[in-house]
Order: C-alpha cells, then structure tokens, then sequence
C-alpha cells in the first residue's frame, strides 16, 4: 500500500496510532479535558451559539471544535472515544490537503504528494498535536485550505481572470480558522496572500492584489459574523467584550498566560522538527536547493518565516502555536528529497547512507532509552516522578522499545523511516502511560465515578481554580460552585445537606474527615458528603 498510496497509507498509519493511543492514556487534564466538557455543555443545552465552562459562558476558544464533536455526538450518541478521534481526524485531513497542496506546487513530481503526507507523519510534534482534543490540527487544515485557494487564486490571475471562487474559499478558510482559534489565523494565512506576487510562479502584477484579497477578507469577514454577530447579541456585555478584543487583540499585546521571551521558538526549533529535520541528507538537499527559483520553495519560506516572526514579537507563546506551520517543513522535504529512493529495496551502499542518515535521531533516542533504561533497573532515581512510573519496568520495556523502533528505522529510506520513528515514538510513549500508573494518577474516571455514586444536590469544589475538568466525565447537568474562602464553603454547606464538597487537602476545605481521598494529578483531592458534617457545623451554619 505504501508504494501505491503512500497518502493513505500515512494517513490510516497515524488514524490507527492514535485510536490506540486514545485507548491506552486519559483524557490530558486540563486542556482535553476542559474542552470535552465545553463540548458536552453544548449538547446539553443545545445552544451552538456561546460555549460554556462550568455552564458559564465561555469566550477563550471559538466553537468549532466544540461543533465539530456535537457533530460526531450526532451520529454516535455520546462517547469520549467518538469525541477524542475529532482530533486525529482532522489531523489526518491535514495530511491529505498537504498532499494535494504538494502536487499543485509541483505538478511535474507525480510522487511528491505521496513525499509530503509521509513527510508530515514523520514530525513527532504534529503527530502528538494531532493525537489530542486540540485546536491545532483543524488550524492547520484552515491554513491548508486556504493556501490551496491561493495557489488557484494565482493561477486564475495568470490567466487574467479575477478569479472569485478561489478568493471566496480563501475568505472561507479564513472565516473557518477565525471560528477554530480566532484572528490568529492571519499570523498564519495573511503574510502569504500579501506576498502573493512574490511566491506565484510568474510573478503576479501588485496592483490587481489589492482588490482581489479584500474580496476575500469581506467574505471571511461576513461568514464569521453569520456566529460572531448573534453570539455576541445573546451572550451578553462581558462575553462580547472578551471575544471582540479580550481573545484576540489583547492576547497579542500582554499575554495573560505563557509569556516568554522572544526567543523561545527558536530554541525550541530542533525539537518541532524532530525527527524529520535531523538527517543530514535533508540539509544537504536544502544546501543545493534553488530556493530563489522554485515557486513552491518561496511559499513555503514566507509561510514559516512570517509565523516565526510574528509569533515571536507576541508575548505569549506555546509549543503547539507553530504547529500549523509543520506542513511547510513536510512540503520542503518532500520536494528536496525527490531524487531518493523512498520506496524500492536500498542497494548495500544506500542502506548503509541510511543508516548513517538516521544517526542523529537515533543517537538522541537511544540517550533518552538509556536514560530510561537506568531508571528502570533502580539506578537512577526518580524522584518525585517515582509514583507515576509504578510499575517501575515499565521504564525498562519502554527503553527496549524504543531501541527495536530504532534498529527498524535505520532499515528504511528516509520518509517512511522518518514516520515510523514518529509515530512509533508516539504509540511506545502511550504504552508507557497505559501501564503505569500515570493513567490512573491523570484520569478524571476515578473522581467522577466517585461524585456519580453519591448523587448529591450539589458540588462544590475548592483549594484550586476549577477548570471543568469533572463535568464531562461525571457528565454533570448544572454547575459546580467554587467557594473562595472557609466563609463561602460555609454558606454553601448549609444550602445544600444532601451536597459533596471536592477539593485539595491542606487548603479550603470542610472540618470534618473526607470520605475518600483520591489521587488526581499527583495531589490529593479529599470527597466530603456534606450529610457527614457534626451536626452542630451544619445546624449553626
């Protein structure tokens, strides 16, 4: 299949991946985890329109995610499984629209579709992202698509037409990645529609540009306030304010969370590419490239150019935020490594190139499975972490994974090696977490079949902020109150006698003994049934 449809073949490769991965680890508190329960919020009220956390509004993340898994629901009834596969899905469409973008870059290369799917599978940070209930990979499939309307946007201008269905799907994908992550969608299409007549393959004239792209910025901008408009007028004064500046602008200019420095993406380059990046017969390509001359090369340098730059100058910053620009890197190499023999049997001198060509990913993942290794014997303490890794093996049988994953690798070409080291990282990683006791330490399953057992009038929770992370799992039907102080804990416990209090122990908590005591996230959360309270505590109070 490899030979006949590599596209498939990298795409069904990643889906099955990540459908075991699904199984193997828990929900990642408390992004997936909150994200899931703005989704199942949605499905109970039945409102598309505002999100809500904690069946409050909320405004930090557009609604097509969220739609994206009430779409699934509609078909499947609700199950995490169904919602957690929304990810990888659209991971997978990423790869697919890579392909179809490659071959319109380079028409003459009949392979080089096949090239950039197995390219992108073979970037471990994609994989990764595109395995969670995260908003990169359906960016990445807005930035995609939207790339490709440019490329037919450029090709319609050479013909002298106008050219108004590919501005138009321009404008759409911009309006669909406004809905996915907001107005950052233009750090990352906006810089290759400017320079459009830069990167076209005859050089396009600047004077139609400006007409042709505010064409499509009207249509994006009118597709987006067919949800902005009604959201804003029924989700009230504060929702308003927070998605029409808060989310958007604001976060540019004073980060409110994740503020680095300006630095930070490029220090952290050499573990975005891993381990597509490190063979040194890319870098050789690349140094022989004619990157002046080649269309497809000059798209693909404004396009990660433009995002690090700009990412760079904003004050917060996250690992993930580049990860739509990981296509780019998948399309150079597809196009640089056109001459390798990615599919036939390697004579004995190319095996032995490749072998030599895989050396640095290999090297630095047989350091970290020594690393492992060491711990698993009991050579090397762990720590804190020491409760995580229970059984203690585990490290081990992880370490000779990835030395079997290693020793495969170096028999196979350059992409399709590069994928299975990715992808085979990533499925030997969720086996670590699925045995040990990390999915039982990270899993909301335990707390909320606990809070399903008890039923109560109500739960509070307290010691931390609550970021929802119980509300799907326990699939709760109204909110959970979250006392501030001993007084407010105090106040709710009298309105509620039949209530459950969930918190951290050592900060705001009840006076009396939990009932139970859980282990979530390496802390200890206390269960209180309220009906427990001395009788004087609830009678005074």
């Amino acid at each position: 299949m490899i030979r006949r449809n590599p596209v498939a073949f990298a795409v069904i490769c990643f889906l099955l991946t990540a459908a075991l991965g699904i199984l193997l680890r828990p929900l990642t508190p408390i992004d997936e985890t909150r994200y899931l329960a703005v989704a199942w919020e949605m499905h109970l009220s039945g409102d598309w329109l505002v999100p809500s956390k904690n069946f409050a509004p909320y405004s930090d993340k557009p609604p097509l995610l969220f739609w994206a898994i009430n779409l699934v629901w509609l078909v499947t009834g609700v199950s995490e499984f169904a919602a957690r596969m929304v990810g990888p899905l659209f991971c997978g469409a990423a790869m697919w629209l890579t392909a179809i973008l490659a071959s319109r870059l380079w028409p003459e290369d009949r392979d080089v579709g096949g090239r950039a799917a197995l390219a992108l599978a073979g970037l471990s940070i994609f994989v990764v992202a595109g395995s969670l209930t995260m908003f990169d990979a359906p960016l990445a499939v807005t930035v995609l698509a939207g790339l490709i309307c440019l490329h037919a946007a450029a090709r319609h201008a050479e013909a002298g037409r106008f050219g108004f269905r590919p501005w138009a799907g321009f404008g759409a994908a911009l309006a669909l990645g406004v809905l996915t992550k907001g107005p950052v969608i233009l750090f990352h299409l906006l810089p290759a529609a400017l320079l459009l007549p830069i990167w076209s393959a005859d050089r396009l004239p600047w004077r139609g540009l400006p007409l042709r792209l505010g064409f499509g910025l009207a249509a994006g901008l009118a597709l987006v306030a067919l949800w902005l408009v009604p959201a804003a007028i029924t989700g009230g004064e504060e929702y308003r304010a927070a998605i029409l500046w808060h989310q958007s602008a604001g976060r540019l200019t004073e980060s409110f969370a994740h503020a680095r420095p300006w630095w930070f993406f490029l220090a952290i380059l050499p573990l975005m590419t891993f381990p597509l990046a490190w063979t040194p017969t890319l870098w050789r390509a690349a140094g022989k490239a004619r990157w002046r001359t080649d269309p497809g090369l000059r798209l693909c340098l404004i396009w990660t150019g433009s995002a690090l730059l700009l990412f760079s100058l904003t004050s917060g910053k996250q690992v993930h935020y580049l990860v739509p620009e990981l296509p780019a890197l998948a399309l150079i190499a597809a196009r640089l490594l056109r001459d390798s023999p990615l599919f036939e049997p390697l004579s004995a001198r190319s095996q032995a190139a490749a072998q030599l060509n895989f050396m640095p990913a290999v090297l630095a993942l047989g350091a970290l499975a020594a690393i492992a290794a060491l711990a698993g014997i009991g050579a090397l303490p762990l720590g804190d972490l020491a409760p995580l890794f229970t059984p203690r093996s585990a490290l081990l049988a992880w370490a000779l994974l990835i030395i079997a994953l290693c020793w495969l690798v170096v028999l196979k070409p350059h992409l399709p090696g590069a994928m299975l080291l990715s992808l085979g990282g990533l499925l030997a990683t969720n086996i670590l977490i699925g045995v040990t006791d990390i999915a039982t330490v990270y899993s909301t399953h335990p707390t909320a079949a606990a809070i399903s057992r008890e039923r109560p009038d109500g739960l509070a929770y307290v010691g931390a902020t609550y970021h929802a992370e119980f509300n799907f799992a326990a699939r709760l039907t109204q909110p959970v109150a979250t006392p501030a102080d001993n007084e407010e804990l105090a106040r709710w416990i009298a309105d509620h006698p039949d209530g459950l209090v969930l918190g951290r122990r050592g900060t705001v908590e009840p006076s009396w003994t939990p009932q139970e005591t859980i282990s979530f996230r390496g802390r200890d959360l206390g269960l209180w049934r309220v009906a427990d309270a001395p009788n004087p505590l609830r009678s005074d109070e």
